[in-house]
């Protein structure tokens, strides 16, 4: 099981997830102005627990406004699930 995912990582997920693009500039930007919502976050978490075997909450996934945010806390979960 991976203990990290990369910025890159997140971005491939939320491309698959919601069609859009993380560009360059874009990891610590709001996901409203980067044009992901509730849903493609959702649809996200989805596929980073199937991909990475974690379990995230639906309140965990709306309330991590930035890439940055959300990477942070999927970090958080797998290295707690590594170090179980």
């Amino acid at each position: 099981m991976a203990t990290a995912i990369t910025i890159d990582d997140l971005g491939r997920i939320l491309r698959e997830a919601a069609g859009i693009e993380l560009g360059p500039d874009a990891a610590d930007q709001p996901f409203a102005d980067l044009g992901y919502d509730s849903l493609a976050l959702l649809e996200t978490g989805s596929r980073i627990e199937r991909e990475y075997g974690v379990r995230l909450e639906d309140d965990t996934l709306t309330e991590a406004e930035t890439p940055t945010a959300l990477l942070d806390v999927v970090n958080r979960h797998l290295a707690a699930a590594g170090a179980a």
